[in-house]
């Protein structure tokens, strides 16, 4: 049977009360519309809404509502209209609602800009390789102001479509990279060297025919050597292009791994540069992620465990548990499962909050385009139980969140809270 509500009015409410709100999801800051009264901060919460009444269960609450104030008959003034507080209230909330969607579409629509400017940057260095390179690092300087700025920037999850699948990963190698520089404590001067190597880090691949890049099946062993030359390759145009040492040496190691067995030297990590350490991570995790094959393709928190379950000798420990740090334990593009048992999809995170990162919630009586978009840091009383595989959701939830096969990043760099 349906429970029993009683109405009343705001100013009867007290802790214990078991309440019901009727509003929209984007009408109030609740993780729940019915829930019991804990404390004064959300008696204050639920006055603040500006409700003229509101529903509350005897058959859940500790206690009944308090007694309703008689209020002497007082002569008003008439005033123009305006809005009731209860329409003001759900206004304010649909304008920061539409304020950070609008804030999370700029970064998206910067991220489709940049991977265009990589395609550019891409044909020039085939045609006009000095334009290529100023080209870089314009890109690699504005990535280093916003990620080395007073509270460094928040690592997003593009759901747009950028130009073209092919500059997605020299991209994401330069934003993970560069984030991870600056987890380690790396100067601007450093950053910029850092950026400009992962972003001119496959150059050398220009040379090698696209049959071979993008073979599907396992590649022969003279492919596979082919496929290796491409640092040879880069190396050799890097120095034609007068590229500095530090960049030109990521070029040259970024496939080299701290046990030895990596390309095209077989390097120790005593050898291997230390920035190269920093890309040869960024450059393992996105492989991971975005092989050739989608269908291979790991989740986030799953290539992050791969890597540091079974591949750790490969990496720089330091940078490896900085990287982990920065990405967060549940990374932008993870599918995820709360508390409560809800699913969602991680959208967003910055390094200093780990565990507390942006989601998109599947709601089933909320509109898929209008999805509830909640920030973990302003609402502590959510947490995420677990990451999850697609194939772990219901279908429904799968499309509703729609988390997508080729997984891209880039920069939010405003503060946290503004």
């Amino acid at each position: 049977m349906p429970a029993t509500t009683i109405s009343i009015s705001p100013e009867q409410l007290c802790v214990g009360l078991y309440v019901h709100l009727d509003l929209s999801w984007w009408e109030h800051n609740f993780a729940f519309s019915s829930f019991k009264i804990k404390d004064e901060g959300q008696l204050q919460a639920l006055r603040d809404l500006g409700l003229a009444q509101l529903r509350y269960e005897p058959a859940r609450s500790d206690c009944q509502p308090l007694a309703l104030k008689t209020a002497e008959p007082q002569e008003q003034a008439e005033e123009p209209p305006k809005p009731s507080p209860e329409e003001q209230a759900r206004q304010a909330r649909a304008a920061k609602l539409g304020a950070l969607r609008k804030r999370l579409a700029e970064v998206d629509r910067t991220f489709v800009q940049a991977s265009q400017r990589v395609k550019s940057l891409n044909q020039a260095l085939r045609n006009q390789p000095e334009d290529a390179i100023k080209l870089a690092g314009e890109l690699v300087r504005e990535l280093v102001e916003a990620l080395l700025g007073e509270d460094g920037a928040a690592l997003h999850s593009i759901n747009g479509k950028a130009a073209d699948d092919a500059y997605f990963h020299p991209l994401n190698v330069t934003v993970l990279s560069v984030m991870l520089g600056r987890q380690l404590g790396y100067d601007s001067e450093a950053c910029h060297s850092l950026g400009l190597g992962a972003l001119l880090h496959d150059m050398g691949k220009l040379e090698v025919p696209s049959k071979v890049l993008l073979k599907a099946e396992p590649l022969t062993r003279p492919e596979q050597q082919l496929l290796q030359l491409h640092v040879d390759f880069g190396v050799r145009r890097g120095r034609e292009l007068m590229l500095d040492d530090e960049v030109l040496r990521i070029i040259q190691e970024h496939h080299e791994y701290c046990d030895g067995s990596g390309y095209p030297k077989g390097l120790r990590e005593a050898a291997i540069g230390r920035l190269s350490r920093v890309v040869s991570i960024a450059n393992a995790f996105d492989n991971l992620c975005n092989p050739l094959n989608p269908r291979d393709g790991l989740s986030p928190h799953e290539a992050l465990a791969l890597m540091f379950k079974q591949q750790r000798e490969r990496f720089d420990e330091v940078a490896l548990k900085a990287f982990i740090r920065c990405m967060g334990v549940y990374p932008p593009g993870s599918l995820v499962q709360l508390e409560d048992e809800r699913y969602a999809l991680v959208l967003a995170m910055h390094p200093s909050l780990p565990l507390k990162p942006t989601l998109i919630l599947y709601e089933p009586s909320v509109p898929k385009a209008e999805a509830l978009i909640v920030n973990l840091e302003h609402e502590p009383r959510l947490a995420i139980a677990r990451s999850l595989r697609p194939a772990q959701l219901p279908l429904e939830a799968l499309e509703y969140l729609n988390p997508r096969q080729q997984l891209t990043y880039y920069v939010d760099p405003r503060q946290r809270g503004k």
